[in-house]
């Protein structure tokens, strides 16, 4: 039987004392409570210097026995659910990470510590490890991937708490069976969620995907994934976008597309200072979103919060490395949008 156990929040992991937390909240400030179901992953990432297409022979492909020397390599904390979770944690939203991470996650831990972003939701399972991705990039970015899903895979293990005052949430890429649990937990208790299937699409298909499209609220993708699910459901956009309250398309340096209530808001993207790194920023952005919905904010002003959320993180390298102020945030993006979020 596999062993498990829910994650206390231990006073040794609350910031140091006398610091400053990344986000404080307002005393008497009243947050929506926003669940993000998801995964909570190590990324480690490697980089060869040099190309892949020297190294691969096309016509031994089939007999392939390859080794890359990466002198460069860093360690990032990742996931979905963590990465939304930091984003709008730092915007100031009350963010609930739900996932199953395994044995090895104090590193992590002590980092949510750090942030003050809340692991009260997490469930560990002892005798697995916490998703690990490995990633080498070459001189040309492509990538090699080898990912593990560990824990992840026990994400069913744990219920949507329905009667904890959850207003809002989030079916992020998961396990498969965690994501259908979740999907339709949150339907049944009438809790508004996007499905923000990401990496986990390939999972599933058509008719599972109608089925996710008819409980979600909203649906967040990008590009690539949005044409998937159009290949995948023989639905249109504009019957996707009418299933829901709002469709998000997410198309990198091109902006993004907000379909809701039969209206297409087109969103600029956020001029970057630098481009140091795109990973995480498409969970930079849904912590943007998800700031803009728990504060009732229309979606003009919701899709460039969650634009300049993106902008923000790709100055720097891994989905966890940026920092801002409350106040840093808002003068930025009156400096780049010309009006003020209220």
């Amino acid at each position: 039987m596999t062993s498990r156990a829910i994650l206390p929040v231990p006073s040794t992991l609350a910031p140091d004392a006398g610091s400053t937390p990344t986000r404080p909240h307002n005393q008497g400030e009243t947050h929506v409570s926003v669940l993000i179901c998801g995964s909570m992953a190590y990324d480690t990432i490697m980089v060869f210097p040099g190309y892949f297409k020297n190294e691969i022979l096309p016509d031994k492909v089939h007999i392939l026995n390859v080794s890359f020397l990466v002198p460069q390599l860093r360690r990032e904390f990742g996931g979905c659910a963590g990465n939304i979770a930091y984003n709008l944690h730092l915007l100031g939203g009350k963010a609930l990470p739900m996932a199953t991470v395994g044995k090895d996650f104090d590193m992590y831990a002590a980092w949510m510590g750090k942030t003050g972003v809340d692991p009260s939701m997490l469930m560990k399972i002892e005798d697995a490890y916490t998703a690990q991705a490995y990633i080498t990039n070459d001189l040309d970015d492509n990538q090699i991937t080898a990912f593990h899903p560990g824990a992840m895979s026990f994400s069913h293990q744990q219920d949507v708490p329905t009667k904890a005052g959850i207003t809002l949430g989030t079916v992020s890429p998961d396990g498969r069976d965690g994501m259908l649990l979740h999907a339709r937990q949150f339907a049944e208790a009438g809790i508004p969620f996007i499905f923000d299937p990401g990496q986990g699409l390939p999972m599933f298909g058509g008719d599972e995907l109608k089925a996710f499209i008819d409980q979600a609220t909203y649906v967040a993708v990008n590009d690539y994934e949005a044409e998937m699910i159009i290949a995948r459901t023989g639905l249109t956009l504009k019957q996707i976008g009418e299933r829901v309250e709002a469709l998000i398309v997410t198309r990198g340096g091109k902006g993004s597309e907000i379909y809701a209530k039969g209206k297409l808001f087109e969103i600029p993207c956020a001029k970057a200072e630098s481009l140091a790194d795109p990973t995480g920023c498409g969970d930079a952005y849904r912590g943007g979103v998800l700031y803009g919905l728990s504060k009732g904010m229309d979606w003009e002003t919701t899709g460039r919060i969650a634009s300049l959320m993106g902008a923000i993180k790709i100055e720097r390298l891994g989905p966890q490395n940026h920092r801002f102020t409350p106040e840093g945030f808002r003068e930025r993006f009156k400096d780049e949008f010309h009006y003020d979020f209220g």
